[in-house]
């Protein structure tokens, strides 16, 4: 029983490795797309690139906590010391990856929301004299 467990256990974490390969792709592909037809067009705005980037840095984000399930499963399948501290390296460097992704995701959809430029000063905006 024990066997069929750490096989069935190996099967989930290839299909959900393979969903993440699937995510990627669609992903880039995707993103492609818009990049290419964004570069044939004259005036793009730069909102419109970083919307493109963002989208694409938002679905990476998801993959990788594809990533992370499917080494938990592979691990838990085969639970050896070695395999677990790779597992804890693996998981400390994607999160790590993870969060600089979300970091950079979110303050780019800050300044999409507030324009483009620098924010005004705390004391409200200026007049011009």
């Amino acid at each position: 029983m024990e066997e069929y467990s750490r096989a069935a256990a190996l099967h989930l974490a290839a299909g959900v490795q393979l969903a993440a390969a699937a995510i990627v792709t669609v992903a880039c592909v995707r993103a492609a797309v818009r990049a290419f037809a964004l570069l044939a067009r004259r005036d793009v705005p730069g909102t419109e690139t970083e919307a493109t980037r963002l989208a694409l840095g938002r679905w990476l984000v998801l993959a990788l906590e594809f990533q992370v399930a499917a080494d938990i499963l592979r691990t838990a399948a085969t639970p050896t010391w070695t395999d677990l501290g790779q597992l804890a390296a693996v998981i400390v460097l994607r999160t790590v990856l993870n969060y600089v992704l979300r970091k950079e995701i979110a303050e780019s959809a800050a300044r999409e929301l507030g324009g483009e430029g620098t924010p005004p000063p705390p004391g409200g905006p200026t007049v011009p004299g």
